[in-house]
């Protein structure tokens, strides 16, 4: 206790909560009618239809819950109305149960009996139903009532309020599990191919499901912001035409919305906040919530193979939507706090990594074999093919510290289905040492917030000197030139799901989140944005055509630098959040997509850019390299490469690295690409040079000569609005060009006197 008051506070609550009249715990003590439980299996975990003896149909129960006294399943018919049964057998902390008769489509929950005790973190309390954690399927959404928390809410004295238990029935107000059934896939399912595309071939596109389908014109009303709706010819199109590999998509496991969002009037959008890691969240299913969004979500990933296109999720392993002791009870802090929580040392609160409120407590066995039974559930089961892991520092802390020895990393790097796919880490967290860029072992990728931040500050004139962007253009060797990584260890991005689109990096200079009801105290102050000289919506036609301008630049520049590029959805089409920096609880127009943007000349020619530049890098290897750069010649002309020029000609001098530069010169030689392709043969390409110039009038830049090249061909200019889809320019070596204000140019190597495509 932190001081005598509580302690007296405490003791009065506690007091009064045994007092409280019966009338208020009737409804977690009801009879209930029994039915047949046979001992059943321990495993596997979850909610199992199968033939049990004698080939009779039922479903196996089956719920680790180390600690407890007893555990209820409980039934609901179409009604609501509650079957309860005990689970009798218990072997390993799993109790465990066959029910004959119990089909696919059943809902179901679980109340588990124990300690109330939140001093020591025991937090059991049967009056609340509880989501079982291998659910496959879930039924119903979550609101927030007092009755979903395990204590009384309302509790007149709020610094004791998580200490006095609530005795009334949470089941009418939570969703339920449904038993699926486990069907053999058909022959449609057996005839999917994984695109199974390299890495360092990847161009990975972050999308919502419900934002990027909801307002689509050639999608079917009644399929938009759904898996089908993505699974529709007229979303895989869109995917297909710009050239991506991969969709990333938010969170799709099945999520809670919080309290404070609900009595705003605003739900969470984004979704990060699970409760239910195998289930696909209902809210996206065209097809119904009794098990069909199963049967939806794989049909969704079979459509994408079928266009090439790979599928990563997000997910959100290092917390969960039970936040800390004010929060609800809805699954693992009723089975076992003390098992899934990180606590603190007094108890009773939570060790908070994630700014949520808590932290799954990954060391311990039965929290690691939930995330790793998940993951190969999505693999082996639901087709995808990675997983971008949300706040990934959290997962690899041992006791306290991070760990790159820790039992996570160490379990995903033995597996044989996990250790086979795609590994995205967000390598940080809000912790002590949570920020851990560059640090995460070979098997893993990670997103580069430094690319970012590098990129972002160049464009908008903030760099004090070009050494930082010269790394993050070229692969980020300084981070990832270790332990066997390679360059595609970087997921290059210049905006995310988190922060400003694309556009409005342009279009604002701070935060407008203003709609968001949190007085705009909420989402990052550190934008490193440019308005171009006006803030927000303006009728400046200059201001207007300097800003699409600066767009083109960062998609050039992202999509020109080793890694692996990473588009935000929408970016692409002008997309805008109106200055909303944190869109998390905006589910509507400010975060859907605007597909009317494709019809306006400008915006087109942007997605025209952008998928140009895609296939420039599905065409040409030397822009995708699968090794870093040496920088050492590997010819008697003396020809590297990789080399880097100033606007003179000049190869760069140690001095220069150190001076502010408006303008940059890379050289990539195609040459010198180290592998060999699938026959064994060696990888030759064209060479580039691109010219990057942020200053405000226009610049003289002179072409190097042999034996880096003896002409030039200019591919991209990104001082015009469209892009000539021949040949462009050419230009003799040596000469000065004019390369226009705040712009990228980007120049193909001509062999003597030839031209090419």
């Amino acid at each position: 206790m932190s001081s005598a008051a509580e302690q007296e506070a405490v003791a009065g609550a506690v007091a009064a909560d045994q007092e409280r009249p019966a009338a208020a715990v009737n409804g977690a003590r009801r009879r209930v009618p029994a039915m047949p439980v046979w001992p059943g299996a321990q495993t596997p975990l979850g909610a199992r239809f199968r033939v049990g003896p004698d080939g009779v149909a039922g479903t196996n129960f089956a719920l680790w819950a180390g600690g407890a006294e007893a555990v209820d399943l409980c039934l609901f018919d179409e009604r609501g109305r509650e079957t309860r049964a005990r689970l009798g057998e218990l072997t390993h902390e799993i109790w465990h149960g066959f029910v004959p008769g119990v089909m696919p489509g059943q809902r179901y929950g679980y109340r588990v009996h124990g300690r109330w005790d939140p001093w020591t973190g025991a937090r059991w309390n049967p009056a609340k139903l509880l989501l079982d954690p291998y659910a496959r399927a879930v039924d119903g959404d979550f609101g927030l009532p007092p009755e979903v928390y395990g204590h009384v809410r309302d509790w007149p004295q709020q610094q004791v309020a998580d200490t006095v238990r609530d005795e009334r029935d949470s089941a009418p107000y939570v969703p339920k599990g449904v038993v699926v059934h486990d069907e053999a896939p058909g022959d449609e399912w057996r005839e999917d191919r994984r695109p199974k595309t390299p890495w360092a071939d990847s161009v990975i596109y972050e999308v919502h499901v419900r934002g990027f389908t909801k307002l689509h014109p050639g999608i079917p009303e009644e399929l938009r912001g759904t898996y089908a709706g993505l699974a529709h010819p007229a979303a895989v199109a869109h995917l297909v035409k710009l050239g991506v590999t991969a969709v990333e998509l938010l969170p799709v496991h099945q999520f809670a919305h919080e309290d404070h969002l609900l009595r705003r009037g605003l739900r969470n959008y984004w979704g990060y906040n699970s409760i239910g890691y195998f289930a696909p969240h209902a809210g996206y299913a065209a097809s119904g919530t009794a098990g069909q969004q199963v049967g939806e979500f794989r049909r969704m990933v079979r459509a994408l193979h079928a266009a090439g296109i790979e599928v990563i999720l997000d997910v959100v392993y290092n917390h969960t939507a039970e936040a800390g002791e004010l929060g609800p009870t809805l699954s693992l802090k009723g089975i076992d706090n003390r098992g899934y929580y990180r606590l603190q040392p007094d108890a009773r609160r939570y060790a908070d990594y994630t700014g949520c409120g808590n932290t799954l407590h990954v060391v311990q066995p039965q929290v690691l074999r939930l995330i790793t039974d998940s993951l190969r559930y999505w693999v082996t089961e639901m087709g995808v093919d990675g997983f971008r892991f949300d706040l990934a520092a959290a997962l690899a802390r041992s006791l306290h510290d991070v760990d790159m020895l820790s039992p996570f990393l160490a379990v995903i790097a033995q597996d044989p289905v996990l250790r086979r796919v795609k590994l995205i880490a967000e390598p940080w967290d809000v912790g002590s040492g949570g920020y851990q860029v560059g640090a995460f072992p070979p098997l893993w990728t990670e997103w580069n917030d430094r690319y970012r931040d590098a990129v972002r500050d160049f464009w908008r004139g903030a760099l004090p000197d070009v050494r930082d962007l010269g790394y993050r253009l070229s692969g980020s060797s300084d981070l990832y030139a270790w332990g066997g990584r390679r360059p595609y260890a970087s997921v290059n991005f210049v905006t995310a799901h988190d922060g400003f689109t694309l556009r409005d990096l342009v279009s604002y200079e701070r935060k407008h989140n203003e709609a968001n009801g949190e007085g705009d105290r909420d989402g990052t102050h550190d934008n490193r944005s440019w308005n171009c000289g006006a803030e927000g919506g303006t009728a400046d036609e200059e201001v207007l055509a300097l800003r699409r301008r600066q767009l083109r630049n960062l998609l050039t520049t992202l999509l020109l630098s080793t890694g692996v590029p990473m588009l935000v959805a929408g970016d692409e089409l002008g997309r805008t959040q109106r200055g909303n920096n944190n869109a998390y609880c905006q589910d509507n127009e400010v975060s859907w997509l605007d597909w009317g943007l494709l019809e306006e000349p400008g915006w087109r020619a942007l997605f025209d850019l952008t998928a140009r530049l895609i296939g420039l890098r599905h065409r040409h290897p030397v822009l995708r390299r699968r090794a870093f750069f040496s920088g050492r010649a590997h010819s008697a002309d003396g020809l590297r490469d990789l080399a880097w020029f100033t606007a003179e000609g000049a190869e760069m001098t140690e001095r220069d690295w150190y001076a502010p530069a408006a303008t940059l010169g890379m050289y990539l030689s195609g040459r010198d690409i180290p592998g060999r392709d699938e026959r064994g043969a060696p990888v030759v390409d064209d060479s580039f040079l691109a010219v990057l110039h942020t200053g405000d009038g226009p610049v003289g830049f002179v072409l190097p000569g042999p034996p880096w090249a003896h002409a030039y061909e200019v591919v991209v200019d990104t001082s015009r609005e469209e892009q000539d889809r021949a040949p462009g320019v050419e230009h003799p070596a040596g000469v000065t060009v004019t390369v226009p204000a705040r712009a990228v140019v980007l120049l193909r190597v001509l062999e003597r006197g030839a031209a090419g495509p």
